[in-house]
């Protein structure tokens, strides 16, 4: 049976048709990344059975990833979730001559939830504390809004909001580079050499992501079959081969040692009593704290 999904969900929405759209190639290639994402995820989630449940937190946010991307993939692979918009460059070349372009704002979506999971993982790996996070994670929603606004604006005014989004990115990378570093150091060679290896392979992708904006829903560049190419392509490095990176370097690293203090259900539960203010590395920012066994206040439960 034949890839039909672009007969059953044509290229009309809304009462508009967008005359720059992927082919049934492009869509092939979505469903190829689905299946792709869908095997990470069930790949993840096995092999979190075979750790304890309270070192389960980054396989958790790590499948939780590429679940969300599954999904979004499976939509642009059947021909949904876009929206046909006026393009600012008309070109010549057959690929991509017309008036309006298929956005998929489905793939914001997909970044909307992913890519503050995705520095979760990055900065929990180096103990960072939570504003610090927090405003890292608010930095990566400014960027993802920033680009899909960008995407639906016909006029030249979309290049403000990508340069918006480059600036919200250079601030995302400045926390990776310099505060999760110096963070990451004290914490062991183990911590410091995994969150080095899968802190340069993000940033490094990142930096390719406005590249592929300019060329497809900025520029009209390259057509929207090459487009789902190279989304692809960093889509899969980014989350698949990032995740498998991350989990491995975790395999021996106790969460506590990243100040995760996650208590599992057949444990005894305990309360925390604060002494005075932690220094040392591993902490979130709580306060260094004594144990008595009665009735948890703050622990969280592992499942």
């Amino acid at each position: 049976m034949g890839n039909d999904a672009l007969k059953v969900n044509p290229h009309f929405v809304n009462g508009q048709a967008s005359d720059i759209h992927i082919t049934t190639h492009g869509s092939n290639w979505y469903w190829a990344v689905c299946a792709v994402m869908t095997v990470a995820t069930l790949a993840i989630l096995a092999d979190m059975f075979r750790k304890p449940r309270s070192w389960r937190a980054f396989h958790y946010i790590t499948a939780s990833i590429t679940l969300v991307a599954a999904i979004a993939y499976f939509t642009m692979a059947s021909n949904l979730g876009w929206t046909p918009i006026p393009v600012q460059y008309l070109r010549g070349n057959a690929l991509v001559r017309g008036t309006r372009r298929e956005i998929f704002y489905v793939r914001y979506i997909d970044w909307f939830i992913t890519t503050p999971l995705l520095l979760l993982d990055i900065l929990l790996t180096a103990a960072l504390p939570w504003p610090t996070i927090l405003f890292v994670l608010l930095l990566d929603l400014v960027m993802i809004v920033c680009g899909l606004v960008g995407a639906l604006v016909r006029t030249s005014y979309k290049w403000g909001f990508f340069v918006f989004g480059c600036a919200a990115l250079l601030g995302i990378l400045y926390h990776i580079l310099w505060t999760g570093r110096k963070h990451s150091a004290p914490l062991g060679p183990d911590v410091s050499r995994v969150y080095l290896m899968v802190s340069g392979w993000t940033i490094f992708l990142w930096f390719l992501y406005p590249i592929a904006w300019g060329l497809s829903e900025g520029g009209n560049v390259i057509s929207p079959d090459s487009e789902a190419i190279f989304y692809g392509i960093l889509d899969i490095l980014a989350k698949v081969v990032f995740g498998g990176l991350l989990l491995w370097g975790h395999r021996n690293i106790e969460p506590r040692r990243l100040g995760l203090h996650i208590r599992d259900y057949d444990e005894v539960p305990y309360t925390h009593q604060r002494t005075g203010i932690e220094k040392g590395p591993g902490h979130n920012g709580i306060g260094e704290t004594t144990a008595i066994p009665v009735v948890p206040a703050t622990t969280t439960a592992a499942v």
